[in-house]
């Protein structure tokens, strides 16, 4: 995850960057949650931290983080983090009592004093009782912003499994990866029948009145083949 987030420090200037908290980073307790995020921000070049989930443990590491003086985000309703607890990627809060939990957990982390809290595949429900900001991802158009994976954004994934495991409250923008795919098969198969670089994707060459010299240097190095190789190669380039 510092790999990642130094990446994008790298190149993003303007935006506030938020780096989440790895699964085994953070929960075995306050003082081991408070040690990822510090390097989280010195290491990765991270101006927040997010972490998952609305147990307890959770909000009692998140409380310790800001009070640590680190910016945090929650994450509330269908946390990746957790999905064998959930069992599967499956929406929360359809129910009465998921649906309340939800709004719990929401407010349990404005408490203590998150910033803001990521909604993942709920009902639109919490955003009006919070007072900070909340980010939908499958979470309904009332939420204050919208985030979405870029792979299904762009519609990059064309094997037939991933249509399978798409979010239903994914919109694909584009089907880019039909033109990767096309791509990727062009190249293949003008690099098998040799037609790929060839002379128009070669522009490096040796100066001309340097060729005989050359020759004759890999001939007394006695490589002769190599010789014959580089005079068939002047000649046709």
């Amino acid at each position: 995850m510092l790999s990642h987030c130094r990446a994008v420090a790298r190149g993003a200037k303007r935006p506030l960057l938020v780096g989440d908290l790895a699964f085994g980073t953070y929960e075995s307790s306050p003082q081991q949650a408070i040690d990822t995020a510090v390097r989280i921000l010195k290491e990765g070049g991270m101006d927040a931290i997010k972490l998952e989930g609305g147990a307890p443990s959770r909000i009692s590491a998140a409380k310790h983080i800001v009070e640590a003086g680190i910016a945090v985000m929650g994450h509330v309703g269908l946390t990746p983090q957790a999905i064998s607890v959930l069992g599967g990627f499956r929406p929360q809060g359809k129910t009465i009592h998921s649906a309340v939990k939800v709004v719990e957990t929401a407010l349990a982390l404005q408490e203590v004093g998150c910033f803001s809290v990521v909604l993942e595949c709920v009902p639109a429900a919490a955003t009006s009782v919070l007072q900070i900001p909340t980010i939908g991802i499958g979470a309904g158009p009332f939420c204050s912003g919208q985030v979405l994976v870029y792979h299904d954004l762009l519609g990059m994934m064309q094997h037939p499994h991933h249509a399978k495991v798409t979010p239903k409250f994914c919109k694909q923008f584009a089907q880019v990866g039909e033109g990767i795919n096309k791509a990727l098969s062009e190249y293949k198969q003008e690099v098998e029948n040799r037609s790929f670089p060839g002379a128009a994707y070669s522009p490096y060459r040796i100066n001309p009145a340097e060729v005989d010299g050359f020759l004759k240097e890999l001939q007394k190095m006695g490589l002769d083949k190599a010789a014959v190789a580089a005079a068939e190669a002047a000649e046709n380039f």
